[in-house]
């Protein structure tokens, strides 16, 4: 029942395609119109901003070295380079992009599934950090999360560009609700999202499962 919800929540924000198809499944509105109830939409602080948004006045580090939790270490692949083009269409699909992106930060690395699993194609999940913003829509700013498997590969998180590290509650997953279907807005949040929102890094809504195992965590430290 555990792996049936990491799929069902998983499916939500991948858009359930598969890797040829490249429009987004959802007609999304790349700015906020509406807020959410509850605690958990009231826990995340930051805002968009109308105004360029933050960006390093240095050229930040381009790998990390392997740790207790980063098994594999981390890199920021090659700018055109397949792997770094690939979570920028990942995040398209499952919100829609106002123009071409401006990329602040990217990393790649790659674990094990949250909980572990003993089945072989859980044993290595691809995932990226991607930190970007849009010159044609200053509102749409933000930090994704990108997961590929072997059954599919897809958008999984999303948090505030203005946050950092992995930390709850500025994360946010989607699980799919057959019986609320809307999208919807949230303040701090680029685009509009269908499903449940739940804590991503605790796993709420009922799932119960960190949304990334200890083992990589240390991949997202100083992001």
């Amino acid at each position: 029942m555990k792996q049936l919800a990491i799929l069902l929540a998983f499916a939500v924000l991948a858009g359930c395609g598969s890797e040829g198809e490249d429009e987004p499944p959802f007609p999304n509105s790349p700015s906020p119109t509406s807020t959410p109830s509850g605690s958990f939409a009231a826990s995340v602080t930051a805002q968009p901003s109308p105004t360029p948004p933050a960006v390093p006045e240095r050229s930040l580090p381009t790998s990390g070295p392997s740790s207790e939790g980063c098994v594999n270490g981390w890199v920021t692949p090659p700018e055109g380079s397949a792997r770094a083009t690939f979570p920028i269409r990942m995040i398209g699909r499952s919100v829609r992009l106002p123009g071409e992106p401006v990329v602040v930060d990217l990393r790649y690395f790659t674990g094990p599934e949250s909980p572990p699993s003993d089945k072989g194609y859980l044993a290595t999940v691809e995932r990226w950090y991607v930190k970007l913003y849009s010159k044609r829509d200053l509102a749409f700013q933000g930090r994704f999360l990108v997961e590929s498997r072997e059954f599919g590969s897809g958008l999984v998180a999303v948090a505030p560009y203005d946050t950092s590290g992995f930390r709850s509650p500025d994360w946010s997953g989607f699980q799919w609700d057959e019986a609320d279907p809307d999208l919807k807005a949230y303040p701090g949040l680029p685009g509009s999202w269908p499903g449940n929102r739940y804590d991503f890094v605790e796993g709420g809504a009922g799932l119960g499962i960190p949304g990334l195992p200890p083992d990589v965590r240390g991949c997202m430290e100083t992001t």
